[in-house]
């Protein structure tokens, strides 16, 4: 995977958000201009579409005659994210009916525009320059010759966003609809989505609900609660965030059946991970079983939370043997445990989103990345 930040092109990016756009350009993996925060009039189309061109220009005329590669950035969906189409939005809802908005863009700026969602460009972020090569350096230190390529990244906040890397590469879905992890089943309440439990929502609805209190306080308030910074019903409120963690941890179990990766997670709501992660661990170290009552282990492989000294120690302790090759003299090499990290982002999670994207439209444009057989350019 190549390093970000030796890389000298530059690209535009936007954080779009419901009632705000944040614009600012990247270049070796760094921002470089001040960025620039503009209403999005989410409910008028020709007057957020005009904004998203306004700032691009202003982008540009910041950079004072250096010349952007690309545009990428992620954007709300449901989109067809391919091809740059955006469909119907809570958050914004001028763009219902679905609107053209990358090759809008690519035929005013005359560069390739990439647009994805928040979930995917986070995993993609903490893959190119986050938690991936943190572990690869520490195991690479330890005297390992493991290198992990795949990664699950979940957010945490309004909602529960997810993306997955696969082999070095953003996977994308044949239908930009991969890592939708708010739509696993809840373990909490099995006949809702997950994100029913993981949410700021969530955290709310439990904490008022156990601690019988009528007062709406924010996931911060409640956290400071289950610390003891600030009065109110501790059992309550770390009850809020260890419940999320029970139902983090049954999504995270589905996903890793299928898909081996490291876990990484982001989202505001994931500075508590003190109360979350030991139950995410707890569950996923558990028990499923079959119709005899036979117990089986929940993953396949142990989890180890890096965020502390000694689960970083024992995720790299070597497990790493060779074996004789029978009828042979020869070696072959075996890993005996199967391992996989859980930690909260290093980079943050805006960081990693924009991050993603510009290294998404590096890939792109060195055609590096599956997206660049994917995406028909507007460009001549």
């Amino acid at each position: 995977m190549k390093n970000i930040y030796e890389d000298d092109r530059i690209v535009m990016t936007l954080d779009a958000g419901g009632t705000n756009f944040v614009f600012t350009a990247f270049q070796a993996g760094r921002e470089i201009i001040k960025p620039i925060n503009l209403p999005s009039y989410s409910d008028n189309l020709e007057a957020c579409l005009k904004i998203i061109i306004n700032g691009f220009n202003q982008v540009k005329k910041s950079l004072k005659g250096q010349k952007p590669e690309a545009i990428s950035f992620a954007f709300p969906g449901p989109a067809d994210y391919k091809n740059g189409v955006i469909g119907n939005l809570v958050n914004l809802p001028a763009f219902n009916g679905g609107v053209a908005l990358g090759p809008m863009l690519e035929e005013i700026f005359e560069i390739p525009t990439l647009i994805n969602n928040d979930g995917d460009l986070f995993a993609y972020g903490e893959a190119v320059a986050g938690i991936l090569p943190f572990l690869n350096k520490k195991m690479a230190a330890a005297g390992l010759v493991r290198t992990y390529k795949n990664l699950i990244g979940i957010t945490l906040g309004t909602g529960f966003g997810g993306g997955l890397v696969i082999n070095n590469q953003i996977c994308l879905g044949d239908n930009s609809a991969a890592g939708e992890v708010w739509l696993t089943r809840n373990y909490i309440e099995p006949q809702t989505v997950v994100e029913e439990s993981v949410s700021i929502r969530a955290i709310q609805r439990v904490y008022a609900k156990h601690s019988q209190s009528n007062d709406l306080l924010t996931p911060l308030e409640i956290y400071s609660i289950a610390t003891g910074e600030k009065k109110g019903d501790q059992q309550a409120a770390i009850l809020a965030f260890e419940e999320m963690g029970v139902a983090i941890g049954e999504s995270l179990a589905n996903i890793l059946a299928l898909f081996d990766g490291q876990i990484v997670i982001g989202g505001g709501i994931a500075g508590a991970s003190q109360f979350i992660i030991p139950k995410i661990i707890e569950h996923l170290s558990g028990s499923i079983y079959d119709l005899d009552n036979n117990a089986m282990p929940r993953t396949i492989a142990t989890i180890h939370n890096i965020d502390t000294d000694s689960g970083l120690q024992d995720f790299l302790k070597n497990s790493e043997t060779e074996v004789v090759i029978p009828f042979s003299t020869k070696k072959a090499f075996y890993s005996q445990e199967k391992r996989i990290a859980i930690a909260v982002s290093k980079l943050g999670t805006s960081t990693a989103i924009c991050l993603g994207a510009y290294a998404l439209a590096l890939d792109f444009l060195d055609k590096t990345n599956m997206y660049s057989e994917l995406i028909p350019s507007q460009i001549d």
